[in-house]
């Protein structure tokens, strides 16, 4: 397995550590709900060094991602992320990603479970594009993500006052405790934080330097099971869950990330069409009376028993104290309010479709 620049530091510190798409991470230190509401009310540190970091340069690198991704890459100014979909020729997901505009080139953020995927099938693209370099720096370098209402104080007292002109979605390549890092306001957990990435050598002095200026407010660390928690109840959609090669991003309920207006891209005329004859079905966020989870494929059932749809994620939320889920159904029984049932191997819980996301933080003056 992988090992990230702190899994010495995990093991010392007691964090359970699992096999995470071929890394060595961290599930839990304390318990998962302790960590979730620790995010929730003040801040939590994660270790994501296990994220594919890919650097694109040259002159053709933006019209390569224009047309690998679903976004207009080509305007995208300095300092701008925006989140975008990798598609195949069929409109279905590679993978979901966060393309950083660099002032020379461009940072693209991908899934730990697809980098090798991402760099094979676009390294044989970009040579169809003049003057395109790839660099995968996701093994010389790490990153960290703290997250939760206090992330900005916590990083404030570390003297970064560049960040209090950060807005969500941008990000700054900066010094920060005689570190050069990429600071970015952007996170996976439904609440404020950032998102630092540096060479492998300084994260750990950063981690333990984040985390001794958080002690005043309470910041925990974090492992990947609540990060779970925190991101389903934001209705955010995890790749291998709600996100697949066979499932496009119209589909998915991310319109906002696909511009059909673009000349050309991968899967574009696949998309056009859909979008045209409209989907058939659609993800929607599920509330289910009582305690139970429903897991990954749990049949999703109409009034009448009969199953349309399945699972793709479920929780009972820690914030809001009830069992939600997410999931596909036919666009005719996705309106919110709408009575469907959930079999449990046979045992039938009531559901109701439920606006997505399930949580909102509430947002406060920097």
């Amino acid at each position: 397995m992988q090992q990230t620049p702190l899994t010495d530091w995990h093991r010392e510190h007691h964090g359970r550590l699992v096999d995470f798409a071929g890394w060595e991470m961290p599930v839990q230190y304390t318990t998962i709900v302790q960590e979730h509401h620790a995010v929730r009310k003040q801040a939590g540190l994660f270790d994501i060094s296990h994220m594919g970091r890919l650097y694109f340069n040259g002159e053709g690198a933006a019209r390569f991602l224009d047309y690998v991704t679903t976004i207009p890459i080509t305007v995208m100014q300095p300092g701008k992320i925006r989140y975008a979909l990798a598609t195949n020729e069929q409109g279905g997901i590679q993978d979901d990603i966060l393309v950083y505009r660099q002032e020379d080139g461009f940072l693209v953020v991908v899934n730990a479970s697809n980098r090798e995927k991402i760099v094979s099938s676009w390294g044989k693209i970009a040579g169809q594009f003049d003057d395109v370099s790839l660099m995968d720096k996701t093994l010389s370098t790490g990153m960290i993500a703290l997250q939760g209402p206090e992330a900005f104080s916590i990083l404030k007292e570390l003297g970064c006052e560049e960040l209090s002109g950060l807005n969500y979605y941008r990000f700054i390549e900066t010094t920060l405790l005689d570190t050069s890092v990429t600071i970015s306001r952007t996170g996976y957990t439904g609440e404020d934080g950032f998102e630092i990435i540096a060479e492998n050598e300084q994260i750990l002095p950063l981690w333990e330097k984040i985390l001794q200026a958080g002690q005043g407010r309470r910041a925990v660390v974090c492992g990947l099971g609540c990060r779970d928690t925190l991101r389903l109840e934001a209705g955010m959609p995890l790749y291998g869950h709600e996100l697949s090669e066979t499932t496009d991003p119209l589909t998915a309920g991310l319109n906002f990330a696909v511009s059909l207006k673009k000349e050309n891209f991968l899967g574009r005329d696949v998309l056009l069409q859909i979008s045209e004859q409209s989907p058939e079905k659609c993800r929607v966020g599920l509330e289910l009376e009582g305690r139970r989870i429903a897991r990954e494929e749990t049949p999703i059932l109409n009034e009448s028993e009969k199953q349309i749809g399945k699972v793709t994620s479920g929780t009972f939320s820690p914030t809001l104290e009830k069992s939600i889920a997410m999931g596909y159904a036919p666009v005719e029984f996705s309106a919110v309010g709408t009575k469907l049932l959930i079999s449990f191997r046979g045992k039938i819980v009531t559901a109701s479709v439920v606006e997505l996301p399930f949580y909102r933080r509430n947002k406060k003056s920097r």
